[in-house]
């Protein structure tokens, strides 16, 4: 749970304080899309709520961030299937946000049986 948080952290702030390394580490249009930084922060303060969320709460408190935690990174898995089907995502991209997504949620699933 701390070492999937610590990650959370790190790809929060890399997002918020580098939006465009981040999103050309993700295999997105970075160039092409003015756009991205907007929302890359917005993510990346999302994920950074979520790791603050789960570090710094308890018992039934620190289940619930869990779950709102499987549910981002499951949707974030699931809108990289969509848009690589859709092909408004480069395929690069839609492989790399679908498996971290994936991987994410994985490790979220685990955290929430493990305790």
């Amino acid at each position: 749970m701390r070492l999937l948080a610590a990650g959370r952290l790190a790809i929060g702030a890399s997002a918020l304080l580098a939006p465009r390394r981040a999103g050309r580490a993700l295999g997105l249009d970075v160039e092409g899309n003015a756009q991205l930084p907007y929302l890359a922060r917005l993510a990346g303060a999302r994920d950074m709520a979520l790791a603050y969320g789960t570090l710094r709460s308890d018992g039934q408190a620190q289940h619930h961030w869990l779950v709102a935690a499987l549910a981002s990174d499951t949707a974030d898995a699931l809108s990289g299937l969509a848009g690589g089907i859709s092909g408004y995502l480069p395929k690069r991209a839609a492989v790399v946000t679908t498996a971290s997504g994936a991987a994410a949620a994985a490790l979220g699933a685990l955290a929430l049986r493990m305790r």
